[in-house]
């Protein structure tokens, strides 16, 4: 999925295992599958939230398919921080066979 040159974006395989990942999908997608390591900010909640967001380190912004994430990529970076859309969000991480945990009981998925 391409966002055009104002959402600069990688793919999942090529985020780094010391990236911040930060997830913004809803309570109920996060609970059926997410990034270990990633952070979890609502897309609805990150105005409120917008200062736990490192400035000082580059942002990899996921979501379940890439677009919320290309559309808080964008503000991110217009408001100053260094931000990246993951292509393909959490399905494409998946397909990459990175690495998932989930909330509840059974496999992790992603919703």
């Amino acid at each position: 999925m391409n966002f055009g040159e104002d959402v600069p974006a990688v793919g999942a395989a090529d985020v780094p295992q010391d990236g911040y990942l930060l997830d913004v999908r809803e309570q109920g997608e996060w609970d059926a599958g997410h990034a270990p390591s990633a952070v979890h900010i609502p897309m609805g909640q990150l105005g409120d939230r917008a200062g736990e967001v490192p400035r000082d380190r580059e942002v990899f912004v996921i979501c379940r398919s890439g677009q919320r994430s290309a559309q808080v990529t964008v503000a991110l970076n217009q408001a100053g921080w260094l931000a990246r859309n993951v292509d393909g969000g959490m399905k494409g991480w998946a397909e990459a066979g990175r690495p998932m945990e989930g909330g509840g009981e059974g496999r992790p998925y992603v919703a």
